[in-house]
């Protein structure tokens, strides 16, 4: 596709809009920013309404961070459903249920003004691309603001349309890709921060590396999100090795396990909108086509609530993870003296280890689903939980995150399906029978709900 041809296109259509707009709108650029949605919404000529679109995303912009606060609440309470029409809908639906026409006419009338205000916007040059920006500022607000949830729940109804996987172009990285790409690869890592060009090159430039991401065609020259891959002999249990600068390369043909360890997301805005799990099984029906040689396909996973949990436990009463630590170790814990303790290593190995595979497998947010993020993601996708891996990223983010903690995820292709439907129906998490004898080691925890 010839985007910036469009591009220039809608830039013609704007331009040809705006002296459209002006005198009918008495110089559109002076009018309150709620205003030129209204008139947005209100007008029919899409040359004039690309222009409106325009000038709203250019007034937003011009926002301070106050006055997006106001913008975002007259979204909410001028722009909700038509509750007369609704009701007159509904009536009408009520006295002839069979006639179609009318049940169209009710589902029109309950969607939000803000649905179609949306859709109208992104007419505009780089709407999108704006848009997807005005869901991150959105998202930012709403933990002191929860009113706004309801706006919020528009722009995901909308974009889980707009960002729809037939949508998507998976594309590999390697060190011919663009240099503007390879900048924001740098930026967006979100799992194991990328030291400069050179560490780069180590993870897209070797043999026996892979990094593969997703791109939109709205999102020209930017990423949705990427997956980094480390071709392997065996099933890793530590990044050290897969990161260190120093290291043998392995022959790609040699591989026999692919290890995805490490999968950011790169758009704030498109929070909630999965792609990963249709990431993951491209790349490895990719991987499978370019080397036959490859059974394994496994995960070197973060444990990112581990740490919080953990601290949260040992404050509670009664407490599921005191049994196993004990005073001693819950003073070590806090002091982090077991670091430099060979022994008191030894110790909290044998007591957390258990609690991490506890924490997997039983702790449940209200929903039903595990409490940790990561672990919800690739249990809900049809992995299993294989293993727990002491000590396994020793680094600042990996302590203060999980203790150190990492664990694979193996997607066995044999029962993917099986696991992702036993997930959805029950919330079962299917796991190794190694990771379930850790949990054992676990007393069962008073039946509480943490919040997700």
């Amino acid at each position: 596709m010839n985007t910036s041809f469009f591009g220039e296109l809608l830039s013609s259509i704007t331009e040809q809009g705006r002296a459209l707009i002006g005198p009918r709108l008495n110089r559109s650029g002076d009018m309150p920013l709620i205003d030129l949605c209204e008139a947005l919404l209100s007008g029919r000529g899409e040359a004039s309404g690309v222009a409106l679109a325009g000038e709203i995303l250019a007034g937003y912009a011009a926002l301070s961070a106050e006055q997006r606060l106001t913008f975002f609440q007259a979204l909410l309470a001028r722009f909700g459903p038509d509750l007369d029409a609704v009701q007159t809908a509904l009536a009408a639906c009520q006295n002839a249920p069979e006639d179609q026409a009318l049940v169209r006419q009710l589902h029109a009338a309950t969607e939000p003004k803000r649905q179609e205000l949306i859709r109208r916007i992104n007419l505009a040059p780089g709407g999108t691309r704006a848009l997807v920006d005005m869901r991150s500022d959105l998202l930012g607000l709403l933990p002191d603001h929860p009113d706004l949830r309801e706006v919020d729940r528009d722009f995901e109804r909308l974009f889980s349309f707009w960002f729809n996987r037939g949508f998507l172009v998976m594309k590999r990285i390697d060190w011919s890709t663009p240099a503007a790409i390879l900048e924001k690869i740098i930026d967006y890592e979100a799992v194991h921060e990328i030291e400069g060009w050179a560490d780069l090159r180590r993870r897209i430039g070797l043999e026996d590396r892979r990094l593969y991401a997703f791109f939109h065609p709205a999102l020209v020259d930017d990423l949705l999100i990427f997956v980094e891959v480390a071709l392997t002999r065996d099933i890793p249990a530590a990044i050290g090795p897969i990161l260190a600068e120093e290291r043998a390369e392995l022959r790609a043909q040699e591989a026999t396990t692919a290890v995805f360890y490490s999968i950011s997301n790169c758009q704030v805005g498109l929070r909630g909108i999965s792609f990963g799990n249709f990431l993951i099984k491209q790349v490895v029906e990719e991987l499978r086509r370019e080397l036959p040689g490859l059974r394994t396909f496994v995960t070197l996973s973060p444990v990112p609530g581990f740490a919080r949990w953990l601290r949260a436990d040992l404050a509670s009463e009664p407490s599921v993870s005191g049994e196993l630590l004990g005073p001693e170790l819950q003073d070590a814990l806090e002091d982090g003296r077991w670091l430099d303790e060979p022994d008191l290593q030894k110790q909290m190995e044998a007591a957390l280890v258990p609690l991490c595979a506890h924490y997997l497998l039983r702790e449940k947010g209200r929903n039903g689903r595990p409490l940790d993020p990561v672990a919800r993601f690739h249990i809900g996708n049809g992995a299993r939980l294989e293993r727990i891996n002491w000590r396994g990223d020793l680094s600042a983010n990996g302590m203060t995150q999980a203790q150190g903690f990492l664990v694979n995820y193996l997607y066995d292709l044999r029962y993917i399906e099986r696991n992702h439907e036993a997930f959805a129906a029950t919330g079962e998490v299917a796991a190794s029978s190694a990771v379930g004898k850790l949990a054992k080691g676990v007393k069962e925890p008073p039946k509480t709900v943490l919040p997700v």
